[in-house]
């Protein structure tokens, strides 16, 4: 099932109209085929898009995603993605998809017939975006927040970290990326991050593993191992990697925080 719906989506999102088609055919037939797209090579602009799930109300969860009225992933609960969950050999960390206005909606799993969130967006030639689905507690409706991704190609000998604050319950954070275990008291954040917004990149991190630990801005030097209120044990970071690093409030909304890694490239 899950193939055929995949099959049905890359038609829907990547593959020229039946009319498109029929046009390239008589082109070919008048004129040749040295300089005409084959018949099922997109013809448009096309940048690239994933989902995540940051929904903070559990009986809304899990969701399945509706990307341009075809399926784009199913059952993806609290910080899950998508298309990277799909099921194998379709576990791309991004999805093709037309550059222009383009449309998400989010429904129910358990009934598919209570839309959770609905957002029309703008995607731009050769951009990858990711798509964060937030709030959603105490009947307030979810909102979104979009990221512009950069996935160039990054230097040997260098990791790209990029940071994501969507933490709303309790506001601005510093992220520290250490060494295991290193002293907080004598570290430098390495981005301050309000609420709601995210960092720009850093790649001048050498290939290793990593801690990372965020604390509230205001804390002292000397409490912050104590106020540590999300972190990533142990984050190791290959030559020429890129990663997100995104800190968010639990399932159920406020404290404890979350805070996990998404694959870029």
């Amino acid at each position: 099932m899950i193939s055929n719906l995949l099959n049905i989506r890359r038609m829907a999102v990547r593959l020229p109209t039946r009319l498109a088609i029929g046009t390239l055919v008589l082109a070919t037939m008048a004129c040749g085929t040295k300089e005409a797209p084959g018949p099922l090579e997109p013809t448009q602009h096309q940048g690239r898009i994933r989902f995540v799930n940051l929904i903070i109300n559990p009986a809304l969860n899990p969701v399945n995603a509706i990307l341009e009225n075809v399926p784009f992933g199913v059952n993806l609960g609290f910080t899950a993605s998508t298309p990277s969950s799909l099921p194998a050999p379709n576990t791309a960390i991004y999805s093709a998809i037309y550059a222009g206005s383009r449309n998400i909606v989010l429904k129910k799993t358990a009934d598919t017939s209570v839309t959770v969130a609905n957002e029309t967006f703008s995607v731009s030639p050769t951009t990858d975006n990711t798509l964060y689905a937030v709030g959603g507690a105490g009947g307030n409706p979810v909102a979104w927040r979009i990221t512009i991704d950069d996935n160039s190609a990054v230097a040997s000998g260098t990791t790209r970290l990029r940071f994501v604050n969507l933490r709303f319950a309790t506001g601005d954070v510093d992220v520290f990326v250490t060494a295991p275990n290193a002293d907080l008291s004598t570290a430098t954040p390495d981005v301050h991050l309000p609420s709601g917004t995210w960092s720009s990149y850093i790649t001048t991190v050498t290939p290793g593993t990593y801690q990372v630990r965020v604390v509230p801005s205001a804390t002292a030097p000397a409490n912050r191992s104590s106020n540590v209120v999300a972190s990533i044990s142990s984050l190791a970071l290959a030559s020429g990697a890129a990663r997100t690093i995104v800190v968010a409030d639990n399932a159920n909304g406020g404290t404890p925080s979350t805070a996990f890694v998404l694959t870029d490239q």
